[in-house]
């Protein structure tokens, strides 16, 4: 999944946050709805952001939104209600604007039920893309030590 303009994984930013899964989270099958797994993703990314100083409300303060203009969801195996899971999730540096994430989820025995990837671009709040990666993402990126 690595495209050209991405760095490799020498420098690696990461967080790993653990929830239990909800009733709700839950369908007729007693297992996890497939389309949950990408408010797991968001979950992941609000972890990341929290650990390495790049929250949505930083997004906010810069006058930006991030949508998700892509996503990808491999499932493995299923979980179930009141099972700890453990999200991994891996940012991958770009030179392009955008942002990508990796995810990784696992059960409470360590095994992997789904993995999956989503690209965000940058647009101004009146829905203007943005082609240039904004200042504050630069400078946080030269903090981070990626550049």
């Amino acid at each position: 999944m690595t495209e050209k303009n991405e760095q490799p994984d020498s420098i690696c930013l990461q967080n790993t946050t653990q929830i239990r899964v909800r009733f709700n989270e839950t369908d007729a099958l007693r297992i996890v709805w497939h389309g949950n797994y990408l408010r797991y993703f968001e979950d992941g990314r609000e972890a990341f952001g929290r650990e390495h100083g790049i929250s949505y409300l930083d997004f906010q303060r810069n006058h930006l939104a991030i949508p998700i203009v892509k996503s990808t969801c491999e499932h493995k195996l299923p979980l179930r209600y009141g099972e700890l899971l453990t999200i991994k999730t891996i940012y991958v540096d770009s030179a392009a604007a955008k942002l990508v994430f990796r995810y990784e989820l696992f059960n409470q025995q360590n095994k992997i039920v789904c993995t999956g990837e989503t690209v965000q671009v940058f647009m101004t709040l009146d829905g203007d893309l943005q082609l240039t990666i904004p200042d504050f993402i630069l400078d946080w990126k030269l903090k981070m030590g990626l550049i």
